[in-house]
């Protein structure tokens, strides 16, 4: 009997992360990947989503900013930053079952019971310490890193993000982290939202040289993407690290409504397979992949389900 490397965490606690329509973060992105999770019956199983606790969301976030969650949570009548994520009834439910259900793929990974573990609804990755950001609510990759190292003692993590946009609460929180290696691949900030993630940021103090901003031209393609992961892969061998942590946002595929990058599907399957290999190379395949952003229910559904098919080919 073949061992099992993957698991997928997928339950209908996710679908409530999603803003009311005309949102571009609604309920069809969602619905779309569900339908053909369904149809293709992969051998992976799944595991249901879990909530993070107050104490357990605050290890990133501060207090402060997690009772204003609550409170707006209460009534959905107010936005929980300048204007791109609405408060809604429920909304701290929501974000804390999206927190718990990554920490729960730290577990399942540091605990050595799974090397890959895949979250669609997962990557909240624009959430600043005391603020929202960018349609995420709570920045649950921040969660994960402190978590990890709290309850897991592991120190090096590195951190990759394809999301067309930058992933500012990530970068930021950790510019300072000489444990914490970035690669980020996205649209060049001076045409898309957040406006950061310069070539020259590198890290601060005695973390310089940790991150890697790779920031593409829009319309940038296959090409540039691919181009994107060698220098990934050759900044990534100089480094020794106990887990991979991959935001492997979708918007990045052409079509999408909000960014205008020119992927395939075929070319982020090739990116995803190469961090995959990446991760078997540098630290025995300890993978976590986080859904991230992705506003063209098409692409959501054929992007992640290249994730579902890769990790069931090593069932």
């Amino acid at each position: 009997m073949k061992e099992i490397h993957s698991k997928i965490i997928w339950g209908e606690e996710l679908f409530s992360y999603a803003f009311p329509d005309p949102h571009p973060m609604s309920l069809k992105r969602l619905e779309s990947f569900a339908e053909e999770l369904e149809k293709i019956k992969t051998p992976l199983e799944m595991e249901k989503p879990k909530s993070a606790s107050f104490e357990e969301i605050t290890m990133f976030h501060t207090p402060e900013y997690v009772r204003f969650v609550q409170e707006k949570s209460k009534t959905g009548d107010t936005y929980l930053d300048y204007g791109d994520t609405p408060a809604f009834k429920g909304c701290y439910e929501a974000a804390s079952y999206v927190v718990g259900s990554s920490m729960e793929g730290i577990d399942l990974i540091l605990g050595h019971r799974y090397k890959h573990v895949f979250l669609p609804m997962g990557g909240l990755h624009h959430a600043k310490r005391n603020a929202a950001g960018g349609f995420c609510i709570f920045n649950d990759i921040g969660v994960d890193i402190i978590y990890a190292r709290e309850k897991y003692g592991i120190k090096d993590i590195l951190y990759i993000d394809i999301d067309a946009h930058h992933g500012d609460g990530v970068f930021y929180e950790f510019l300072n982290d000489p444990h914490i290696y970035i690669a980020d691949v996205h649209e060049d900030g001076r045409f898309l939202y957040p406006g950061t993630g310069r070539r020259d940021e590198r890290g601060e103090g005695l973390a310089y040289g940790t991150k890697l901003n790779i920031p593409l031209l829009p319309g940038s393609g296959d090409d540039e993407l691919l181009l994107a992961y060698e220098e990934i892969k050759n900044f990534a061998w100089e480094i020794k690290v106990d887990l991979i942590i991959l935001q492997a946002g979708v918007d990045g595929i052409r079509g999408d409504p909000i960014a205008d990058l020119n992927y395939t599907v075929e070319g982020y399957e090739k990116f995803i397979i190469g961090v995959h290999h990446l991760a078997h190379e540098i630290c025995g395949g300890k993978l976590l992949i986080l859904g991230g952003g992705g506003y063209n229910p098409e692409n959501t559904k054929n992007g992640w389900i290249k994730i579902v098919e890769l990790l069931s080919r090593e069932h």
